[in-house]
């Protein structure tokens, strides 16, 4: 199911010299603002929780799901290149699950990394505020990178519509709309960030059991049908 060849082409494109400083710069963003913010302010727990979910969680996460998800496939099929893949004996599953890894991988260290650096930053991981945004972040990136990669494999305006998703649908709908929390990956992430946590700090409108199924079926499911548009692709270019 993993292929290193795929791999290691994926790696390239996600990291080469362009995507590369548009995936830094979130998280260097997130540091500088953290230290700042922590020299102005001190050690407060509130403050820390504010900014790893308003800023890490909830925009910088999600917008590199997109990059890493979109971008592990995308490119290829709007250029064609992704012919020359398919026509290696490889079988269509091996090639999503793989690029999946990949997406996952480099969302997980530009997201949730510098959200574990910033959350010692700010407070000091007091109350386990920094672990547990660390782990909403990396349980979201597995998600988030599902459900990007299959946009990238059916859309060629998938970095739009991942934007629309990840901004519109879970920043702004979000937070006006109590029922549209329950189909957001972000209050998913932070049911499990709540368990870690503990106390009042971190809150989320899904509970823990239901936030983890929704977190395996997405990805699950994503994963799947990427897989099989990925064989209607092949057939049409064999066309």
């Amino acid at each position: 199911m993993y292929d290193p060849t795929v791999a290691r082409l994926t790696y390239r494109a996600l990291l080469g010299r362009r995507r590369a400083l548009i995936l830094g710069a979130l998280p260097l963003l997130l540091i500088a603002i953290s230290v700042v913010v922590r020299a102005l302010a001190g050690a407060d727990d509130q403050t820390a929780s504010d900014l790893l979910g308003g800023l890490a969680l909830a925009t910088m996460v999600p917008i590199i799901g997109v990059i890493a998800g979109t971008g592990a496939i995308g490119p290829e099929i709007d250029d064609g290149s992704v012919v020359y893949l398919l026509s290696k004996p490889l079988k269509r599953p091996t090639i999503i699950f793989t690029k999946l890894i990949v997406a996952v991988a480099v969302t997980m260290v530009f997201s949730a990394l510098p959200t574990l650096v910033a959350g010692y930053i700010l407070n000091g991981n007091g109350q386990q505020i920094a672990v547990a945004y660390t782990v909403a972040a990396l349980v979201s990136s597995i998600a988030y990178a599902a459900l990007f990669l299959l946009l990238g494999t059916v859309s060629r305006h998938a970095v739009v519509f991942g934007l629309v998703y990840a901004l519109v649908w879970e920043a702004l709908f979000g937070s006006l709309v109590p029922g549209a929390r329950t189909l957001s990956v972000q209050q998913w992430s932070l049911a499990v960030a709540h368990k870690v946590a503990g106390g009042d700090l971190v809150t989320s409108d899904v509970g823990l059991t239901t936030a983890t199924v929704l977190l395996v079926a997405v990805t699950v499911l994503a994963t799947w049908y990427a897989g099989q548009k990925l064989r209607t692709l092949t057939l049409a270019g064999e066309e």
